[in-house]
């Protein structure tokens, strides 16, 4: 192996070596053509004008020749021709490789890049689900939490509508209890007999006018006061107004209000 790569080596070396020489053999030529055209225009200065139209129209016609010839091979030696092709070959496969290793690096960064613009989406779309997500259930929370305080505030009044009738409820049990409407006969003791009464008069309970009063100033604040008839029966509207219940109107002692707990 060693002697066949000696050997291709050392036959290159002829191959470059015998073109060199041809190449130098042309050059030869060319300058000899080139110091001849160089004698011939210096020649051309001396002459008439019709010679140097002549010259003109020589070299052109000459020009067209040498035009329409196919460009020969400086030499038709195989091994020349070999190690020429070869050479070339290398130079542009080292071309080939630049350009391929160029290209690649380029690829490389695209795909970095890419990669991170996609990790970047990934992210972005991520967080906007993220987003998304946190704004549908605080929608579902905002609405069940009114929904939970509708329910709840209608549940505290109703608690309380039953709590206000069952203290009513309980308090006129409680006076109708205690404080029964007088016997109408005067029978009893010698206390009831004295708060006897006519018994065509229909008196209404200390309950009813207790609510009366309540009603009065809770409907119509600005204007509390309660007319006192022959229904109000005198011994309870008195009990009223000296436990601090009740209060006289300042210019009719005929209507009352119930007096300010607050």
């Amino acid at each position: 192996m060693e002697r066949e790569a000696q050997s291709s080596q050392s036959s290159e070396a002829a191959a470059k070596a015998v073109l060199l020489e041809e190449c130098e053999q042309q050059f030869g030529l060319l300058q000899k053509l080139q110091n001849e055209i160089i004698l011939a225009d210096t020649e051309a200065n001396d002459d008439q004008s019709n010679e140097a139209v002549n010259r003109l129209i020589a070299i052109t016609s000459e020009l067209e020749q040498w035009q329409e010839m196919e460009p020969k091979l400086l030499t038709t030696s195989p091994e020349v021709l070999l190690a020429v092709g070869k050479e070339e070959l290398q130079r542009l496969n080292n071309q080939l490789k630049m350009v391929l290793s160029c290209s690649q690096a380029k690829l490389d960064a695209q795909k970095k890049i890419l990669k991170r613009e996609q990790t970047w989406q990934a992210e972005k779309k991520e967080a906007l689900n993220a987003v998304c997500e946190k704004i549908t259930r605080l929608q579902r929370e905002n609405e069940k939490s009114e929904h939970s305080v509708l329910q709840d505030m209608k549940r505290k009044i109703n608690n309380l509508k039953d709590y206000h009738s069952s203290l009513m409820e309980m308090l006129s049990d409680m006076l109708a209890e205690h404080f029964p409407l007088p016997d109408p006969q005067g029978n009893g003791t010698k206390k009831k007999r004295a708060a006897a009464y006519d018994a065509e008069i229909n008196l209404i309970s200390l309950s009813e006018i207790i609510e009366r009063l309540t009603n009065k100033t809770l409907e119509t604040p600005h204007d509390p006061y309660v007319t006192t008839d022959d229904t109000f029966w005198p011994p309870y509207t008195e009990m009223l107004l000296r436990n601090s219940i009740a209060t006289r109107h300042p210019e009719d002692c005929s209507k009352i209000r119930l007096e300010n707990f607050f």
